[in-house]
């Protein structure tokens, strides 16, 4: 089955971002006041026409005092993170040494740690 195109003009896709940009109508309301089926197709052509004010921006505005704090906790994050990973495996090391022992000597090494530490 053949899908339907329906082509709009520049000057329709203009009045209807003025619609929305001047009279402040919403892009929801506008779509189904004019029959647009698209659900993307304004916010296209709020792209192509509009002042882009109304379409999803985050605009962020930072001294240079915070953008520099920032890339310092950014590096602080990246630093923290590698230092986990390193105290993550000396922890693996330091298990499968005891486990080791215990297989070694016949002991049992982690009830025994864990008892001195819960006395402590």
């Amino acid at each position: 089955m053949a899908r339907e195109v329906i082509r709009y003009s520049n000057s329709f896709k203009r009045s209807v971002v003025e619609a929305i940009e001047r009279d402040g109508e919403r892009i929801e309301a506008c779509r189904r006041r004019y029959g647009i089926k698209g659900t993307a197709t304004i916010q296209q052509w709020l792209r192509k026409f509009g002042k882009n004010e109304l379409l999803n921006k985050v605009v962020m505005v930072q001294t240079v005092a915070e953008r520099d704090e920032l890339k310092r906790l950014r590096e602080e994050v990246k630093q923290l993170k590698i230092a986990y990973a390193d105290l993550a495996i000396a922890h693996r090391i330091d298990q499968k040494v005891i486990e080791i022992a215990d297989e070694l000597y016949g002991t049992d090494l982690k009830k025994s740690t864990h008892k001195s530490y819960h006395r402590a």
